[in-house]
């Protein structure tokens, strides 16, 4: 089969290699995906860069996310799942090397979903990690109907799939953006109110929107950066997800504020997350496509063999959804 991959990290251009690989098997409750779409998220360019941890593996075959075809399955798993359509996550993650830059991928069959036929293979590839990521951290405290729910970067890969679960939930959903540009994607997604935190204060805005109250629950992109106003912005007994911390790793928590607020703050961590959870999300996020009434944002396609300006272009940071190759 044809595959990505590379032998030491390091820039995108210098390290990618494409070639020829054996076709895996599946294993012990495994199948396998002929794979259409390999969504790209900024962890796997991260990895591949090296700026998070050497080589975990000699060889490794990029990208987690992606949609496809069954093609095989193993012995005591369902045969009815081959020529089915569906999405995958983790797919270079948790012990696993051969990730879906490749045409064909083995996977844990808990770790794929059905796809609808109503939902191209390119959208199904942006699913994976950044919608079940979004949907653990909004659920992290509960059910959200008739709450408040604050999203913090909006428009954002993540961002964009928290507001349209909350909504679809049935939440009243408040986001932050940067610009009117990213403001439009967000109302688009169905955010009720979007605020500037360039130019606005976020917490005043909150108390404005909520006539006093504050928000129920935060999910928030950047933890360290966004610590401030998010309690600020949530009410009483209120709670915080957060998925990174870019802007400050490593924040100074107001513990006398979050206790007299009787906050809760969840960190989210996808493949650490509670099984039960994972599950739950597949399961909503496949209903929730399943309706028509979603945005799934490809932010751009390439072939297999430009890969590595695939990786290039989420390196830059300016992209609008997932970047997808398609295979």
């Amino acid at each position: 089969m044809r595959a990505a991959w590379y032998d030491r990290t390091g820039p995108a251009r210098e390290v990618l290699q494409i070639g020829e690989r054996p076709t895996p098997a599946p294993g012990r409750g495994e199948v396998l995906i002929r794979v259409r779409a390999s969504g790209i998220n900024p962890s796997d360019v991260g990895m591949r860069g090296g700026a998070n941890a050497p080589m975990a593996y000699p060889r490794i075959t990029p990208n987690s996310d992606g949609a496809g075809v069954v093609e095989e399955v193993a012995p005591w798993v369902d045969e009815g799942l081959i020529g089915k359509r569906v999405w995958f996550y983790n797919g270079q993650r948790n012990g696993r090397a051969f990730g879906s830059a490749a045409e064909y991928i083995e996977l844990d069959a808990d770790l794929i979903s059905p796809l609808p036929d109503s939902v191209g293979f390119n959208e199904g590839a942006t699913l994976g990690i950044p919608g079940m990521t979004a949907h653990v951290a909004l659920f992290a405290a509960g059910p959200v109907q008739g709450r408040v729910v604050l999203v913090t970067g909006g428009a954002g890969a993540v961002g964009l799939y928290a507001v349209q679960l909350a909504k679809w939930a049935g939440a009243t959903v408040v986001t932050t953006v940067s610009s009117n540009e990213k403001a439009a994607r967000a109302k688009a997604g169905g955010a009720d109110f979007t605020i500037d935190y360039r130019r606005e204060d976020v917490a005043k805005r909150i108390r404005e929107i909520t006539g006093g109250d504050g928000v129920d629950h935060v999910v928030d992109v950047d933890f360290g950066g966004n610590l401030a106003q998010a309690v600020r912005s949530l009410k009483l007994s209120g709670s915080i997800a957060y998925y990174a911390s870019k802007g400050d790793p490593a924040p100074v928590l107001a513990a006398g504020e979050l206790m007299r607020k009787n906050l809760t703050v969840r960190g989210v961590l996808l493949p650490n997350s509670p099984h039960e959870a994972r599950r739950r999300a597949q399961a909503d996020i496949t209903r929730w496509i399943s309706t028509g009434d979603r945005t799934l944002a490809v932010a751009g396609t390439y072939p297999l063999h430009e890969i590595a300006a695939a990786h290039e272009a989420v390196e830059r940071g300016d992209k609008a959804g997932t970047v997808v190759v398609e295979v």
